[in-house]
């Protein structure tokens, strides 16, 4: 609704010298080693232009929050992913060798990072990992003057109405006992 608005047809897309000059900008400058793919669209007609804001739009807000915001339960655990070893793998017939094979476990604590690089490593994520506290999710607006048009208010409540549709059908599928895959001690 919000592209239709502006672009009523494919000839304003094509005419539009900003958009065309983003789009250019953004193959050649931001994805170089990507540019030539064939699989980038054309920026010709209202359809690519709304499949590439859904997709702009997707990777910068749910994707990210999915990948983001749950990282720290698994990487603030240095275990699970420690940063960097400081050993290679030791070969056989050395002292490290013998040493993996009766104390696995204190061979492989010797590769962590000593404790401060650690501690850092884990603040990192435990920071990256964090909502913000102005935190604007999707369908809200941070100030309500971005706009006055009435049309646009509009798309954007039906907007975030359609939002709330979604997040209620979510939560309640996640209470449905029978869409759960899980069996055993972790049920």
């Amino acid at each position: 609704e919000y592209c239709s608005f502006y672009y009523k047809n494919d000839e304003m897309v094509q005419n539009d010298s900003e958009l065309q000059s983003w789009w250019k900008e953004l193959r050649e400058e931001g994805h170089g080693d990507k540019k030539d793919e064939p699989w980038w669209p054309k920026m010709q007609t209202c359809e690519e232009l709304i499949e590439s804001c859904t997709i702009i739009i997707w990777l910068s807000s749910a994707y990210h929050a999915a990948i983001n915001y749950g990282q720290y339960s698994i990487g603030g655990y240095v275990p699970n992913r420690p940063t960097i070893s400081l050993h290679f793998m030791p070969e056989e017939g050395t002292p490290e060798y013998e040493e993996l094979k009766t104390n696995p476990d204190k061979a492989f604590l010797k590769t962590f990072t000593p404790q401060l690089q650690t501690l850092l490593g884990m603040a990192s994520i435990e920071i990256l990992s964090r909502h913000p506290v102005d935190e604007l999710y999707l369908g809200q607006r941070g100030t309500p003057e971005w706009t006055t048009d009435a049309d646009m208010l509009q798309a954007f409540e039906d907007f975030r109405k359609k939002l709330e549709g979604i997040e209620k059908r979510i939560i309640k599928m996640n209470k449905d006992e029978k869409l759960k895959n899980r069996v055993g001690p972790a049920k």
